[in-house]
C-alpha cells in the first residue's frame, strides 16, 4: 500500500516543496541552518537567493553550489519511479517522535503504509555477527512489542537488524535506509526491503541513486534514534555502531535498553557497559513496557503541517562586521553552548542565529546535539 494517506494535508505546494529540496540540497545547508533560512527569509526559494551573499558574509572565497532545479526535479522522479514520496516535517508518513527532534531533517523521501509512521516506535539494533541465543531474543523482544502496539524500527543490516524487521512485518516496522531507495543495502536484503515496503515503511534523508558510504551510517542511526521512544541494544561490541545509535538516543532524550550478555562474550561488552552507566536492564518486553507505557500520556502533540510564512523576515537582526567578529572570537575547535556565545558577545538571539547561518553556509563552523557550535 504505497503512499497510503493518514488523514493530514501538507500546506506546501509541489512547487514550494521543489524549492525546499533544492535548499536542502545546496552546499553546507544542514536541518538546522535550512529551518533557520526558511524562518529568516520566509520561503526556501528566497533563502536560495540568498545564499550567494549570506556565504560571502561568512566568509567562503568562491560562490557557494546552489542545486540546481533540473537536480531537484530528476531526483523526485527517480523517487516516483521507486514508488516513494518527498515527505516534508507534518507531512503523512513523517513520524511523529522524529518532528520533535534536534537536527531532524526537514525532509525524507518515504515509502510504504504511511499509517505505520502514527504508531509509537521502539528501535532495535544491534550485531550483525549475531549469536543464535540474540536473534530469537530479538525476534521475541520484537513480537511482544508489536503485539502491544508498538512499531520496531531499525537499520536492515543483517544481523539484529534483519531478525528485529522480519518479527515485525505484519505488526509495524520501519527500516531507517543509510542510502538511497535505488541502492538498497546490503543487497541480500533488498527481498526483504520489498517486503517491508509492501506491509512497513522504508525511510531515507538520502536521494535515490546515493550508495550508502560509511559516514552516512552514523547520520542513519540519529534518525533510528530519533523516531523511536527507546532504543534496544542487544548484542553491541566495545566498538560496535549500535553504541552510536544509543548515543544519539540518549542525546535525543530516548530512553536507551540494553540485553546483558556473557562477560566472555565480546558481542556483549558494549551493552554490558551500557547497563553499567546507566540504561534499563532489558530481558524480556516488560522491561521496556515498564518505562515506556508512562511516557504515551505524555506524547508529543501531532505535528502541523510545516508551511512557509508570508513575512519577510530577512530585515530583521542585521548584523555588522563587529558583530560577526564577536561571535567568531567566541569560537573554538571544542563546542560551546548558543547559549554560553549570547551571554559573551551580547548579541540578541536573531543576530546569533543570522551569524551562525553564515557562518555555516561558509563552511566555516560544525553543529552538534545539545544546541552547541564550533570552528570547522
Amino acid at each position: 500500500m504505497t503512499g497510503q494517506s493518514d488523514g493530514s494535508r501538507a500546506t506546501l505546494t509541489d512547487g514550494q516543496k521543489l524549492d525546499w529540496l533544492r535548499l536542502l540540497r545546496s552546499e553546507n545547508v544542514g536541518p538546522a541552518t535550512f529551518r533557520l533560512l526558511i524562518n529568516r527569509f520566509g520561503s526556501a526559494g528566497a533563502a536560495i537567493e540568498a545564499l550567494p551573499e549570506l556565504s560571502a558574509r561568512g566568509g567562503l572565497k568562491r560562490r557557494i553550489r546552489v542545486c540546481p532545479r533540473e537536480d531537484a526535479e530528476r531526483e523526485i522522479a527517480s523517487a516516483k519511479r521507486l514508488g516513494a514520496s518527498l515527505v516534508a516535517w507534518g507531512d503523512q508518513g513523517y513520524p511523529r517522535q522524529l518532528a520533535h527532534t534536534e537536527g531532524g531533517p526537514p525532509l525524507l523521501y518515504a515509502a510504504g503504509n504511511f499509517s505505520v509512521s502514527r504508531l509509537p516506535t521502539v528501535a532495535i539494533v544491534g550485531s550483525r555477527n549475531c549469536s543464535a541465543l540474540g536473534r530469537r531474543l530479538v525476534t521475541m523482544l520484537a513480537n511482544d512489542l508489536g503485539a502491544e502496539g508498538f512499531a520496531i524500527a531499525s537499520g536492515l543490516a543483517r544481523g539484529i537488524d534483519a531478525a528485529a524487521h522480519q518479527a515485525t512485518l505484519s505488526t509495524g516496522t520501519i527500516a531507517v535506509l543509510a542510502g538511497g531507495l535505488g541502492h538498497i543495502y546490503p543487497a541480500e536484503h533488498v527481498e526483504l526491503a520489498n517486503a517491508i515496503k509492501a506491509e512497513g515503511m522504508l525511510i531515507t534523508e538520502m536521494p535515490p541513486d546515493r550508495v550508502a558510504r560509511a559516514k552516512d551510517f552514523p547520520r542513519r542511526n540519529r534518525i533510528i534514534s530519533g523516531v523511536s521512544y527507546g532504543v534496544i541494544i542487544v548484542e553491541a561490541a566495545a566498538r560496535s555502531g549500535s553504541l552510536i545509535t544509543a548515543r544519539f538516543a540518549a542525546e535525543q532524550g530516548r530512553e536507551v535498553f540494553a540485553v546483558p550478555g556473557s562477560p566472555l562474550d565480546p558481542r556483549a561488552e558494549g551493552t554490558n557497559r551500557l547497563i553499567r552507566d546507566g540504561a534499563t536492564l532489558t530481558r524480556k518486553a516488560d522491561d521496556v513496557l515498564e518505562v515506556l507505557r508512562p511516557m504515551l500520556g505524555l506524547a508529543p502533540p501531532p505535528v502541523a503541517p510545516l508551511s512557509e510564512p508570508d513575512v519577510d523576515l530577512s530585515k530583521q537582526a542585521d548584523l555588522d562586521d563587529t558583530d560577526r567578529r564577536r561571535v567568531f572570537d567566541a569560537l573554538g575547535p571544542s563546542p560551546v553552548a548558543l547559549d554560553d556565545i549570547l551571554r559573551l558577545t551580547g548579541l540578541s538571539h536573531g543576530q546569533l542565529m543570522l551569524a551562525l547561518i553564515e557562518l555555516e553556509l561558509a563552511g566555516r563552523i560544525e553543529r552538534h546535539p545539545g544546541q552547541r557550535v564550533s570552528l570547522t
